[in-house]
């Protein structure tokens, strides 16, 4: 327990955030009113003050419940007045007092206390033992650790301690330089034994030298960070110079690319998560090095993301007439697509928003399919944007790479997006069946979701990982066939053309394509010249296609050599007619007019479908020595294969009601063979044509040359329908072919097909195959009687196999 030798009185300076020892000389800045006038009284009197800390650092007027038990009585040793009006005084602590009256006197306040026996006027303590000697050097070792991580220690205050040989005051001296809260160095004041207070203070040392290190640490690395970020602005500032020196600057720098990409978000119409995106990846620009890789990928993206058409559309015309009138300059005939087309600006005049419908134009090579896309963009006053998908592989290339890959970019769709400059332009998908497939992925399967209208207004595309709006672009896809996946087929609606008749190639090369190579060969005006009758023989010898591209060849030949006969002065001009044709376009490549000169026996004129186009398909039969096997060559499918199987097997059935006697199968073989044999023909439309190819061929009835036919037969004689009707008539057409026998199931698609095709045709819908025969052979047949008995009769001899079974391929 403390005793008391006295009770002394002095004036109260309380202090905010320290505590002062004996022995301990401090500056302080005082500037509370009470504070200042205790400062003047104690310089009144003998300079004596009481210091003790506060309770709470923030109140402003303490009282007796606001300061600590324990201060300190303490000697002004200076004092300065300065001009704001706060007091500088420097202070030298002497002894431990204890508060115990607290009273205010003349406006400051003065406390009794009592001097802590021990401190006063007492002899300097010994080290009496070892131990405390073990504990001081402790204590004295453990300082010199702690100043050399703290820096704000002088650096001889670890030497003055050493000379120290009081413990009290050498515990005393180490409390005061610390870096402790002021609640544990009251506590070091309270304390009375020198020895526990030097434990105290090497704990509170030992606390602080694990806090001093790790900031030693943190500094140590920031600090090569920062020599580093330095040494880096450094060189970049170098090479600007260097840049500027040698004129290669181009932009100002790298603080205005920023400022400028910060500009683009504000002010491009971006949607909610893409400007939430743009913003995130500008902010991390910012922090990266400006020469990195990781800036690259960033600084890319960030152009690809703000180089989309955010809000930018073009005005799509609703003029129906205007619209009419640009495809009909543009394209001849196909007036089915042309009144889809001004169907679909109807509505969107009407509603002014309209889902872009996905169209499908599917037809053979050189029918207008791709510059029908053009028309159609210029029609609807979009832009016009045409990508070729033919030998695309990569999935990728349809949604873009990830940007975990080295070079990755967007999907080609986001491209042409970006460079068409407008979210709702024309965009036509080429040669979409020639979409490939192999481990790299399915492109087909990927555009599933930008050709659906229903998703594609959340298109997410890999790179850019954000939701692009495609439902505003027109989606145009070309084919030559329908080889696609059945999923991305019912996404389109599919328009088919199927080609040109005759006087449509004529209108089309005489409104385009004579004048366009008149140009392309530089002719004047009336140099070259190609006669209606001339072009129509250009297009019956030389041509047979279902487009006019082999026809835009051959008058470019024509115009070649008609320029070249003007150049070598010649002639002045060259006029091209049915006589002097040979002249320019060479030997007839083709014979124009009926499929056979006569009738022939075992001789039919079939009509298939290719991916080009229709074409006559000649089916011939003849009978050799054999067993009544049927032997077939042409390169044939086996869908093809089997129609032959059907076929003869019918006929065998049926013989004996055509006048064929069923023992010639006994004795003969019928060889079926389809001309052109590198070509490989397959599907199931040749049925009736090969029923009455070997019907002929058995009864020597000749075919009529005339007639062409298309048509699957079943056993039971039945003619079954077949598709490509309007390319098979047309191939008719361009044969010379007048009559042409057709399912009747078909009869109903008539009404498709253009009326000058139906007027240069006798079309004749059948049922069943004898309707067949008795419009295709030039006789009627007569059929035989024929019984068992005469089955019999005709069975071949012993040993002998019999006729049936299989048929030999």
């Amino acid at each position: 327990m403390t005793q008391v030798s006295s009770t002394p009185s002095y004036p109260v300076l309380p202090l905010r955030d320290i505590v002062v020892f004996p022995a301990m000389i401090v500056p302080l800045f005082v500037g509370r009113d009470k504070s200042v006038a205790a400062l003047e009284a104690a310089m009144a009197a003998d300079k004596e003050i009481f210091l003790v800390a506060q309770l709470d650092p923030a109140e402003d007027d303490p009282d007796r419940d606001d300061l600590y038990e324990v201060g300190v009585t303490a000697v002004v040793l200076q004092l300065l007045k300065l001009p704001d009006g706060t007091v500088r005084v420097l202070v030298e602590g002497k002894r431990r007092a204890a508060l115990t009256a607290l009273v205010a006197v003349d406006g400051y306040l003065s406390a009794e206390v009592a001097i802590l026996e021990g401190e006063a006027g007492a002899e300097e303590l010994k080290a009496a033992s070892t131990e405390m000697s073990a504990l001081m050097r402790s204590v004295i070792d453990q300082f010199e650790n702690y100043a050399k991580l703290n820096r704000k220690l002088p650096s001889e205050t670890a030497v003055q301690l050493a000379e120290i040989e009081d413990p009290s005051k050498l515990a005393d001296a180490v409390a005061a330089n610390i870096q402790v809260k002021v609640s544990d160095k009251q506590a070091l004041l309270i304390e009375r034994d020198p020895a526990k207070r030097l434990e105290m203070v090497f704990a509170f040392m030992e606390g602080e030298l694990g806090v001093l290190q790790v900031e030693k640490k943190i500094k140590s690395r920031v600090k090569r960070q920062m020599e580093k970020t330095q040494r880096e602005y450094y060189l970049n500032e170098q090479l600007k110079a260097i840049q500027r020196e040698l004129g290669n600057e181009g932009d100002e720098g790298e603080g205005d690319e920023i400022a400028e990409l910060t500009q683009k978000i504000a002010t491009l119409k971006l949607s909610k998560e893409a400007r939430t995106k743009a913003t995130a990846e500008l902010k991390k620009l910012k922090t990266m090095a400006p020469m990195s890789a990781e800036a690259t990928v960033v600084r890319n993206y960030l152009d690809v993301l703000l180089g989309l058409p955010w809000g930018k559309k073009s005005k799509v015309r609703k003029d129906i007439s205007a619209a009419q009138a640009v495809l009909d300059e543009d394209h001849y005939a196909l007036e089915k697509v042309k009144d889809r087309i001004i169907e679909y600006l109807a509505v969107q005049a009407r509603t002014n928003k309209l889902k872009g419908p996905i169209l499908c134009l599917v037809g053979p090579p050189g029918v207008g399919k791709t510059s029908l896309g053009k028309s159609i963009a210029k029609a609807t006053g979009r832009e016009f944007i045409r990508q070729s998908l033919g030998g695309v592989r990569d999935e990728a290339e349809i949604r873009g790479h990830r940007r975990t890959y080295i070079g990755s970019l967007p999907g080609k769709i986001v491209t042409n997006l970006k460079k068409a400059g407008t979210s709702n332009p024309l965009f036509l998908l080429d040669e979409i069946d020639k979409l490939g497939q192999d481990f790299r992925g399915d492109p087909a399967s990927a555009l599933l979701e930008v050709l659906d209208p229903e998703q594609n207004a959340k298109f997410q595309d890999h790179y850019l990982e954000i939701d692009v709006d495609l439902s505003d672009i027109m989606f145009v896809t070309t084919a030559n066939t329908l080889n696609l996946p059945q999923a991305l087929l019912d996404r389109m609606e599919i328009i088919r053309l199927e080609g040109y008749t005759e006087e449509e190639k004529v209108q089309i090369a005489e409104r385009h394509l004579i004048a366009k190579q008149i140009e392309a060969h530089g002719l004047k005006d009336g140099e070259f010249t190609l006669t209606t009758e001339g072009l129509r023989a250009l297009i019956q010898y030389y041509t047979r296609e279902a487009g006019v591209r082999t026809l835009e060849r051959e008058i470019a030949r024509l115009a070649r050599k008609a320029l070249r006969q003007i150049l070598e002065g010649k002639t002045k001009s060259v006029t091209v007619t049915p006589d002097n044709l040979s002249d320019y376009a060479g030997v007839k490549k083709y014979r124009h007019g009926l499929g056979e000169e006569e009738n022939q026996i075992g001789a039919v004129t079939g009509l298939a479908w290719t991916e080009v186009g229709g074409e006559l398909l000649t089916i011939e039969s003849v009978t050799v020595p054999g067993r009544g096997q049927a032997k077939i060559t042409g390169k044939l499918g086996d869908v093809m294969k089997e129609s032959i199987e059907t076929a003869f097997s019918f006929i065998k059935a049926r013989s004996p009601s055509y006048g064929i006697k069923p023992s010639i199968f006994a004795r003969k073989d019928i060889h079926i063979h389809l001309p052109e044999g590198a070509v490989p023909k397959d599907g199931p439309s040749a049925g009736i044509g090969i029923v009455t190819a070997i019907v002929s061929t058995l009864t020597g009835v000749p075919v009529r040359r005339d007639v062409a036919m298309t048509g699957e037969v079943t056993l039971r004689g039945r003619v079954l329908p077949i598709g490509g009707l309007k390319e098979k008539l047309l191939a008719a057409l361009r044969g010379g072919i007048t009559t042409v026998l057709i399912p009747q199931e078909n009869e109903k698609d008539l009404a498709e097909i253009p009326a000058n095709i139906l007027d240069g045709l006798t079309i004749i819908p059948v049922a069943h195959v004898d309707e067949v025969l008795r419009l295709a052979l030039t006789g009627p047949l007569e059929p035989i009687d024929w019984t068992e008995a005469d089955d019999l009769a005709a069975q071949p001899p012993a040993g002998v196999p019999a006729i049936g079974g299989e048929l030999h391929h």
